[in-house]
């Protein structure tokens, strides 16, 4: 299993609630300002997480609703209960692709299950929230911010093929990733991320823990 806390708290930006850490590289100077997710976020990922109802709605016109109908709960665009954030710990995480750019290609497609993590560490008092995949050829990284009683936001890259190191967030477009994350059951999330950058108009990040 990779180190993953030593990866992200060295190379992307973490947060818990307004208190974010901006990190650089391994033995850089780190900054640290009551900033919220606005403040850290890219432009262009505030404009996605903006449009995240009009992403649902695209998707989901181009989607067989024979598709949506086998998981109704995880395709309501408004199923959104409170206590967003999962505890740390192992989960499992499959992907959802829903829609097609410029309608080519599949409309739904679904990964198999992957290992992924929700961390919580500590750096200098200030708690750290991440989530990472740990396997599979793309690899979200990133960073857990609180937004309200039943959404959070994720902010990170993806971490490609043999990397051992994501790319700082905001340095490639074409990596940045930002998505809302939802309790959707007792036990079950989702990480949805609207208009991603390739292939698909939305994103479905199942999550369950892996016990």
């Amino acid at each position: 299993m990779r180190t993953w806390v030593g990866t992200a708290a060295c190379m992307m930006i973490m947060a818990c609630g307004s208190t974010v850490v901006v990190a650089g590289s391994a033995g850089a100077d780190r900054a640290r300002s009551n900033l919220d997710w606005r403040r850290v976020a890219t432009p262009a990922d505030r404009a996605r997480l903006r449009g995240w109802r009009g992403a649902w709605v695209d998707a989901l016109a181009q989607v067989d609703p024979k598709e949506v109908a086998r998981d109704p709960v995880l395709f309501n665009p408004d199923r959104s209960l409170v206590d967003p954030l999962p505890p740390a710990g192992p989960y499992r995480c499959r992907t959802y692709k829903l829609g097609a750019r410029a309608g080519i290609g599949p409309t739904f497609t679904a990964s198999g299950w992957f290992a992924c993590r929700i961390g919580t560490s500590e750096d200098d008092g200030e708690r750290v929230v991440s989530l990472v995949k740990l396997d599979g050829s793309q690899r979200p990284v990133g960073s857990v911010f609180a937004d309200t009683n039943a959404r959070a936001v994720f902010l990170g890259t993806m971490e490609l093929g043999d990397e051992t190191r994501p790319l700082r967030y905001g340095r490639d477009v074409n990596r940045d990733m930002a998505g809302l994350i939802e309790r959707i059951a007792a036990k079950r999330w989702r990480v949805v991320l609207p208009y991603p950058r390739f292939e698909s108009l939305l994103d479905v990040v199942e999550l369950v823990p892996d016990a």
